[in-house]
This record gives structure tokens, C-alpha cells and sequence, in this order.
């Protein structure tokens, strides 16, 4: 079953879109698992974050299958840069969300394809190629779990409405440092029931999915962020910058359930200054 035949409602035109999504992520994935595990040269990119033969590759296949459809569409990505296009509708790619987790031998990584018309970012999948887990949406048709060959199920954030209750994870402490607010890691530690740095891309999918309440990231780029912004809307939740913004760009984000988004971000406006994190 593909994405056309689950979702409902929506344009033809990002339907379209968000079926070849699931599609060539599901390929990017497999290309990085033919990696995975094994032993691959770790280069340092300009800002010391590793990059490897996996993610160059998987991002170049994401590129090409995107031309062979779309070929006026834009894209983006973390490895190849910017092709412009020429029309409203621009592919956000992260080939490997997580490479550390990768490098590491460790499945949590994932694969992100947003899709983003007009600076909107209005559909997105989220593949974990070592568990077979993914996640996708678009506006208007809803939000979707699969893992191995289960066929697409409606994904639905949590219920958890009290802050003392929840779970929530992020990507790593030290980015809290990065931008000098470990005091908002700290005071929402201590609030929360339970919390664990099930990050990255997986991190979203656990709260698209209802089994974290809220995700939280100091420090992201666009390709972190414009596939996941859709996915956790449509999937009953509320995506945003530490300002309460829909936006994939503001250098930072909070994904949750929408019941405690508030509250989070009254916790961060408590230790936030008047100019918000840094842009990156």
C-alpha cells in the first residue's frame, strides 16, 4: 500500500508529492543500511559535525528521483546545497538524521524528506531504516505509521496533559550549551516524569505516534525540521520555535501532543532572553 491509497482529502498535486516521498525515502534508507554496521571513513564537515560516503550517497539518489518526477521542483539539502527551481514547491532533504547514532552502529537514525510550497512546510516523511519504522503526513490528509510491510495506520500524539507527567526526549544535552540555556534543560527536567535523549528524527516519531509526549531541539537546521513540522501538526500535536512560531527555519523547534505545548514554552520563556536562539 503507498500513501495515495491511505491518506484522504488534500490536492493532487502534494498527494502526488507525498506518495514519492515515502517511496524514494524507503530507497535512501536502504542505501544507508548497506552501510550501516560497517566500518566507513568519518569526515568533519566545516562545522565538525561527521558526515560519510552513506549520507552523500543516499542524498544523491534522493536528488536524482526527485528530477525524474519533479524536475521544476527546488531542493535543499544538508549534503549538496540549494538547486533552485521553478516553481512553489522545494524538497528539504536530510539523508541522515542522527549520522552520530549511524557511525555509532546505533538504529535511531532516520531519513527526511519535507516538502515545502511557498515557505510553508506542508508535508513530510520520516523513515528509521534500521527499525522499518516511518512516519508521514501532508496538510490536510492526515499523519501515517508503518513498520516493516504493516499497512499504513492513522498516527496520533499522546493524551498526557500535565507536564509532571510527561516524557520527552531531546537530541543531546550539549546542545542546550551550544546556546546557553542549559538552565531550560535542567528546569524541565526536574517538571517532567521521565527524560531521555531518544533524538533526532526518531525523537519526532515517537511523539507523532504517541509514545513520547513532547520533543525538544536547541539547535536545527531546515532539513531537521521541515519534514517533521508537518508530521506532528497532522498528527493531532503542535510543531514551533521556542516563540510559539509554525516555522522551520527559526534555528529551533518543539514538537509535542499540543496539551502541554504551552506550558513548555512557558518554561522556556522563563529563562529565555529577549532575542531568541541564535540563528544557525
Amino acid at each position: 500500500m503507498n500513501a495515495s491509497d491511505a491518506v484522504a482529502g488534500g490536492n493532487d498535486d502534494l498527494r502526488r508529492r507525498l506518495d514519492w516521498a515515502v517511496k524514494i525515502a524507503r530507497e535512501a534508507g536502504e542505501i544507508t543500511l548497506r552501510y550501516f554496521g560497517a566500518k566507513i571513513e568519518v569526515e568533519r564537515k566545516s562545522d565538525d559535525s561527521p558526515v560519510t560516503v552513506a549520507d552523500r550517497e543516499a542524498e544523491s539518489h534522493l536528488r536524482r528521483r526527485i528530477a525524474e518526477a519533479f524536475p521544476d521542483d527546488g531542493v535543499v539539502g544538508e549534503e549538496w546545497g540549494t538547486a533552485e527551481g521553478s516553481g512553489a514547491y522545494r524538497w528539504i532533504l536530510d539523508p541522515i538524521d542522527g549520522t552520530k547514532s549511524f557511525i555509532h552502529g546505533v538504529p535511531l537514525y532516520g531519513t527526511l524528506v519535507g516538502i515545502v510550497y511557498q515557505d510553508r512546510a506542508v508535508a513530510g516523511v520520516a523513515r528509521i531504516p534500521a527499525l522499518e519504522e516511518c512516519v508521514y503526513a501532508a496538510e490536510g490528509m492526515g499523519a501515517w505509521y508503518t513498520r516493516g510491510e504493516m499497512p499504513p495506520q492513522p498516527a496520533r500524539v499522546s493524551s498526557c496533559d500535565r507536564l509532571a507527567g510527561s516524557a520527552w526526549v531531546t537530541s543531546e544535552v550539549a546542545n542546550f550549551d551550544h546556546v546557553g540555556r542549559r538552565d531550560a534543560f535542567f528546569r524541565l527536567q526536574k517538571a517532567a516524569r521521565l527524560v531521555r535523549t531518544w533524538g533526532d528524527a526518531y525523537g519526532y516519531l515517537l511523539v507523532a505516534t504517541g509514545r513520547i509526549d513532547f520533543m525538544i531541539d536547541p539547535l536545527m537546521q531546515v532539513w531537521d525540521a521541515a519534514a517533521v513540522a508537518p508530521i506532528i501538526r497532522e498528527a493531532g500535536g503542535r510543531f514551533s520555535d521556542w516563540k510559539g512560531v509554525y516555522s522551520f527555519s527559526s534555528g529551533n523547534g518543539l514538537g509535542s501532543n499540543g496539551l502541554l505545548h504551552d506550558e513548555v514554552l512557558a518554561v522556556l520563556a522563563a529563562v529565555l532572553p529577549e532575542t531568541a536562539a541564535p540563528e544557525i
